[in-house]
């Protein structure tokens, strides 16, 4: 790691002479109500180690250095506070002990929970600390706001299987569970192995490195898992009663999650507006991926709890960062997450109406200086030119219009003609050099890239172009672009093979509990097509659950493609294909776990046996920790 460059010094400091470092007001929210922590909120892994701690980022205490954007470094010190908070009359937060918030309301028999966190060790601590302070009441009910792992993964760690078959509620918005498979299923390999450049899992803590996540401090290791929900909120607005507390949900789909709703507890006289309304400019399309959100829909619900909701209120909390105080600021607080997110939006549209493509839309478009001045709209975890891109993505698709972008050449190709035009990896990297000297990195970042696509041996264009990210990283605001361009940084300049952090698979308990169509639809996107493309097989494939029950689907296999229904081939089917429903996790590893339990008889087949072994043969193995800023 290295310095900070002179112009990276002058632009932070451009920062902190723009914006109102004396308005301490959300340091004052953030500690408001506080109770109780535990040290450096340490908490330990089950599995061995550290689960959480934040004494790592104890440098936090002093002043912003140079390598770290000051606006960011705020964001990291409000990030840094702990522990148990008491926020109206029956509702507390445990906060600073995951990524996100947990909320307990207080019923008339017990306690529910609100998000129990990321990891089982998380819940499981923050539950111990409001019960040392408040009591051991019983966990009545848990809610999952949205479809986000970081707002469910720790559900075990307050309340068992057990405990939901005696009674325990848990209540979700429609779809969750077909969200929450969708985004960790599908397509979790690739998110995965994008989510370490946005949350900045294997960087260090430090004023070089890790400062932040934005959202949160960081996101832990631990144990994670999935009870079902065995409620489900379906109408736009639903009021109920959950252990004496009257509670109005209100669904809010598309926005922060594809499965997403946002509370008012009118007894109570506070609103929790989930993940819509953080202290921060939300991203559209996460820098680790996510289905578009739409950023419309998004300042519409906003704006329908401006209206109904936020005269009820005295206060208002969400699932992240800390809450806010009075019906006056709540007001301006709420309109003005509304304003950031349908400036957002018609803005885009109104410069795409003018022909322009995301990149000179994002290069060009600036909120308006009253919204940009407020703390709570700055980007922090999105980013303007990041959101640019995904409300373009959103109604455009990727490609900009321009037909030299339509079927241009990937970039190892593209890579080597640009750096032969250019004169060559050497004459390239002294070109960069200059550059790099005058400041300009984002354009050295894009002029080797070229070089290290065309030739990923090229030491030096690999030590500048990390130099220069290096340098971006410094500067960032978001802590989600940081991480990116460190993490960047770190492997450009390393030799090292990279390896995945623990606790950032996929849950057992998610596997276990799913669908049988939707473990079908994985096994789908791990047929190789090429191999599998001469192929016609069909097989009844049947999962037999722990109570007798039986669940077979027809599964079909042509043109490389895996096609499936609930039902029998009958006569028709090759093979049939028996497994429990408690093999399902192991055998979702794919073609190795498979073909081991084929081996070992614990996979039952019966009709053409060696059918079925060479539709095994052909799924895909995937590495989780492919490249990305090398081919």
């Amino acid at each position: 790691m290295k310095p900070a460059h002179r112009d990276t010094i002058a632009a932070n400091r451009q920062v902190f002479d723009e914006l109102d470092f004396s308005d301490r007001r959300d340091f004052d929210d953030a500690r408001r109500g506080f109770i109780a922590t535990l040290p450096d909120a340490h908490i330990d892994a089950d599995a061995g180690g550290v689960s959480w701690s934040l004494a790592p980022y104890a440098f936090l205490a002093d002043e912003a250095p140079a390598t770290v954007n000051p606006s960011l470094w705020r964001m990291a010190q409000l990030n840094a506070i702990h522990g148990l908070f008491q926020v109206a009359e029956r509702v507390y937060q445990v906060r600073g002990f995951s990524l996100a918030n947990v909320s307990f309301i207080e019923g008339d028999s017990g306690v529910i929970v609100v998000d129990p966190l990321q990891f089982t060790e998380h819940a499981r601590a923050a539950l111990a600390l409001y019960r040392a302070h408040r009591g051991p009441r019983p966990v009545v009910a848990v809610i999952y706001t949205h479809s986000h792992r970081d707002h469910y993964g720790g559900v075990r760690g307050v309340i068992s299987p057990e405990d939901v078959r005696n009674g325990v509620e848990v209540i979700a918005p429609f779809g969750f569970t077909e969200e929450s498979f969708s985004e960790s299923i599908l397509a979790g390999v690739p998110m995965r192995r994008r989510a370490l450049f946005q949350f900045g899992w294997s960087l260090d803590a430090g004023t070089m490195a890790h400062v932040d996540s934005g959202l949160g401090k960081a996101v832990g290791r631990g144990g994670d898992g999935f009870i079902a929900p065995t409620t489900l909120i379906t109408q736009p607005v639903e009021r109920r009663r959950v252990d004496g507390v009257e509670i109005v949900f209100h669904l809010t789909p598309g926005t922060e999650a594809p499965a997403d709703m946002n509370m008012l507890y009118p007894g109570l006289r506070v609103l929790n507006l989930a993940e819509n309304a953080c202290h921060t400019m939300h991203n559209l399309c996460p820098i680790r991926g996510a289905k578009t959100r739409d950023s419309l829909a998004w300042a519409r619900y906003l704006d329908q709890a401006l209206d109904a909701f936020v005269p009820q209120v005295d206060a208002l909390i969400v699932q992240h960062h800390w809450p806010v105080w009075g019906g006056a600021r709540i007001a301006e607080y709420v309109a003005g997450q509304r304003d950031l997110y349908r400036y957002l939006h018609d803005q885009t549209l109104r410069l795409m109406s003018h022909g322009r493509t995301p990149r000179e839309i994002a290069d060009e478009l600036m909120l308006p200086n009253k919204l940009s001045s407020q703390w709570f709209a700055r980007g922090y975890y999105g980013a303007v030119a990041h959101n640019v891109n995904a409300i373009y993505a959103h109604y455009l698709g990727p490609y900009d219009g321009n037909p030299a972008h339509l079927n241009a050449l990937p970039p190892a190709q593209a890579g080597a003609k640009y750096v032969q035009y250019m004169g060559g990896a050497d004459a390239v990297v002294e070109r960069a050099r200059a550059d790099f000297d005058a400041g300009q990195f984002r354009w050295v970042v894009e002029a080797l890239n070229h070089v290290v696509f065309a030739e990923p041996a090229h030491r030096a264009a690999r030590e500048l172009a990390a130099d220069a990210m290096e340098q971006l990283g410094y500067q960032a605001e978001s802590a989600t672009w940081r991480n990116a361009y460190l993490l960047g940084a770190r492997e450009l300049r390393s030799r090292a093979q990279a390896s995945a952090p623990r606790g950032v698979s996929i849950s057992p308990d998610v596997v276990a509990i799913l669908p049988f169509g939707s473990f079908l639809e994985y096994l789908g996107i791990r047929v190789d097509g090429p191999r599998a493309q001469a192929f016609d097989a069909r097989f009844d494939w049947r999962l037999l659950g722990d109570d007798g029950s039986v669940d077979s689907h027809r599964v079909s296999l042509s043109n490389g493609a895996l096609s499936h229904l609930p039902g029998s081939h009958g006569a028709a089917a090759q093979a049939v294909v028996e497994m429990s429903r408690a093999q399902l996790a192991t055998l979702s590893a794919g073609r190795a776990a498979l073909l081991a339990a084929l081996d070992a008889g614990t996979l039952a087949v019966r009709g053409d046996a060696a059918l079925f072994r060479r539709f095994v043969e052909t799924l895909d193995e995937f590495d989780p920790m492919f490249n990305v800023v090398e081919p």
